[in-house]
C-alpha cells in the first residue's frame, strides 16, 4: 500500500475535525466577542478549554483497549487543532501591546501557555483517577 494511500483519510478526517473545530471557536467568538482595546477572554477560554480536552481524548484514548485509528487525528489534531488558537492569541498579544496596554499583553502572553498546560495535566491527571475510581 502506498503512503498516500495510508495518510489520505488521516489528512481527510483532520482537515474536517479542522472545519469543525475552527467553525466552533468562531461561534464562541461571536457569542462573546472582544471588545475593542478588551482583554481577550474568549480567546483565553477557547485554548485552556481545548488543552482540557486534549488531556481528556489523550488519557482516555491511551486506556481504550482498540480505538480507531482516526479518532485522535480527527479529534486532537483536527477539532481541538482547530478550536485552540495560536494566532489568534498572538494577534491578540500584539493588539493589546499595540493599544498602549503593555501590562495586559504580557500578562496575556504568560497566562495563555502557562493556564492550558496546567489544563492539560489537571484534565488529564482528573481522567486518569475517574477511570481508575470506575474500575475499582
Amino acid at each position: 500500500m502506498t503512503a498516500w494511500r495510508v495518510q489520505a483519510p488521516v489528512v481527510a478526517v483532520v482537515a474536517l475535525g479542522g472545519a469543525v473545530g475552527a467553525s466552533a471557536r468562531y461561534a464562541a467568538s461571536l457569542v462573546r466577542p472582544t471588545p475593542v482595546g478588551g482583554f481577550p477572554w474568549t480567546t483565553l477560554g477557547v485554548n485552556v478549554l481545548g488543552c482540557a480536552l486534549i488531556g481528556v481524548l489523550m488519557v482516555v484514548t491511551g486506556r481504550a483497549r482498540a480505538v480507531h485509528r482516526l479518532v485522535r487525528p480527527f479529534l486532537g489534531t483536527g477539532v481541538l487543532g482547530g478550536f485552540t488558537t495560536f494566532s489568534a492569541y498572538a494577534l491578540d498579544v500584539r493588539q493589546l501591546v499595540e493599544g498602549g496596554r503593555l501590562r495586559a499583553g504580557l500578562a496575556y502572553l504568560v497566562l495563555t501557555p502557562s493556564a492550558a498546560l496546567v489544563a492539560v495535566g489537571t484534565a488529564a491527571w482528573l481522567t486518569r483517577r475517574v477511570l481508575t475510581w470506575r474500575r475499582a
